[in-house]
């Protein structure tokens, strides 16, 4: 039913009460006077109320310096040949020159013993949360490492792992009832994963909720972090994470990234959070097992179902994917600088990790030392020019600083992934053939039409509906104005 029509005709029988009692003394035109400003307040008026009124599903502001950011991540370990963190402070102005903002620090505390994996242990077995592990410096080498960070205008987060500990964490015999038990009252590690180096946490437990969150804060007041990396995030409670972040924000504003793929993890808690659901299918479609079409329900979800200024990381590779499943060449073989390019395209704050612009081609080992071979790669510049991109062109920007995902209808959409990207000032249109083979495909939509530049070249084209672009296999085509 019309909502107009149904608020008329409930409201009917009082209206006509006072047509009748007040236009019994009245003239025809007092009348019509009469029911003239009776139908226009009180629907309109009722609409305006704050209860109807739309609110923010975001109910934080991210702060300025993440509109264009590009997060770095570091696995201390194997980040150079002395695996310490004066020799990553060695190599920040490279990271300066290669235009990240933000480093994300793979777990810097000291790793357990007990029931530890190969030699060295993961950096996800924590046994203690408020000291460092010797084998990256001492606690005054890091500190040393944020601030000379920060001198160079980088922000610095730190991985954080809440949902587990090591078996032989500093707190497990003083606090045995922070730690979950199974049906047969033993400590366990998370059920259903290979993750028998550690012990799985019960935040049923108030002590245990202050404990972790007082740790949090010790590294923000005492060596100036700017942020955390939440380790498998959705494994703890969602209220515990947005206590925890309101805390941290009475000392500084800070940068939290979710690993995890939730809605509701943007709504105060997280800044971002991981897109795993692009991941796989890019993944599928470089394997040919899936075509673009698998797509367009990610960047559907992306415009509809998460809040415009959520931040979703986009990555090629990360630690969990370089370690386990091989690296970005072995995944996406020669689908691999049209998967680089989507992700810092496409609507997302982009990751990249440690060796990638060194275009490192081997798997690194995540249990012992296996430093990366540095030397200059095709993909350093490629980073390079991407990030400058992504800075100059404001419709590139994260979350509600940039424009959203539109596409443009092209005649081939099952192969080639085509849309733009627009806010005033600026706009980037996108064009790539998600497919092992070359193409001729033309464009419908008026969006494709006008004046650009080429990234790479600089060229200026005209570009006109009815165009058709010859594409190599899995090449791309990224055009601004």
């Amino acid at each position: 039913m019309n909502a107009k029509f149904f608020v008329k005709a409930h409201y009917l029988p009082t209206i006509l009460a006072c047509t009748i009692l007040a236009g019994c003394a009245s003239s025809p035109d007092n009348a019509v006077n009469h029911s003239s400003s009776r139908q226009s307040p009180v629907f309109f008026d009722s609409v305006k109320a704050p209860q109807f009124s739309s609110t923010p599903y975001v109910r934080f502001e991210h702060e300025a310096w993440t509109q264009d950011a590009v997060i770095y991540q570091i696995n201390t370990r194997q980040f150079s040949k002395e695996g310490t963190f004066n020799a990553v402070q060695q190599q920040l102005p490279r990271l300066k020159e290669l235009g990240v903002e933000i480093l994300w620090f793979m777990p810097i505390h000291p790793i357990g013993e007990m029931h530890r994996k190969g030699k060295l242990g993961s950096p996800y077995a924590v046994k203690d949360y408020f000291t460092v592990n010797p084998e990256f410096g001492t606690e005054e080498d890091f500190k040393a490492l944020v601030q000379a960070a920060h001198a160079q205008g980088f922000k610095v987060i730190l991985d954080w792992v809440a949902n587990h500990t090591a078996w032989d964490n500093v707190v497990r015999e003083a606090h045995p009832d922070w730690y979950s038990k199974n049906d047969e009252g033993q400590l366990h590690s998370t059920p259903w994963f290979d993750w028998d180096d550690i012990v799985e946490l019960d935040y049923s437990q108030p002590d245990l909720r202050q404990y972790m969150t007082e740790a949090m804060l010790y590294w923000v007041r005492e060596y100036d972090v700017d942020g955390y990396r939440a380790d498998a995030a959705g494994f703890v409670p969602l209220d515990f994470w947005e206590t925890a972040t309101a805390e941290l924000r009475k000392i500084k504003p800070v940068f939290m990234l979710a690993e995890w793929e939730n809605r509701d993890l943007h709504a105060f808690a997280f800044d971002a959070s991981y897109s795993w659901t692009w991941w796989d299918v890019m993944h599928d479609i470089a394997q040919g097992k899936k075509d673009v079409s698998a797509l367009f329900g990610y960047y559907a979800w992306d415009v509809k179902y998460y809040p415009e200024n959520a931040y979703r990381m986009l990555y090629v590779t990360n630690h969990d994917k370089n370690s386990w499943d091989g690296t970005e060449f072995e995944i996406f073989g020669d689908a691999v600088e049209a998967v680089t390019v989507l992700s810092f395209v496409s609507k997302g704050i982009p990751l990249i990790y440690n060796g990638q612009e060194a275009g490192n081609a081997k798997r690194l080992a995540f249990f012992e030392r296996d430093p990366i071979h540095w030397q200059t790669h095709p993909h350093e510049k490629l980073l390079k020019a991407l990030i400058d991109l992504k800075k100059k062109q404001p419709a590139l920007w994260n979350g509600h600083f940039g424009g959203v995902v539109q596409q443009v209808k092209n005649t081939l959409p099952n192969q080639v992934l085509s849309f733009y990207r627009q806010v005033e000032g600026s706009k980037v249109l996108v064009v790539v053939n998600l497919s092992a083979q070359a193409v001729k495909v033309g464009f419908s939509s008026s969006s494709f039409a006008g004046r650009y530049e080429t990234f790479g070249s600089g060229k200026k084209v005209e570009l006109n509906v009815g165009d058709e672009f010859d594409m190599k296999a899995w090449e791309y085509r990224v055009f601004y104005q």
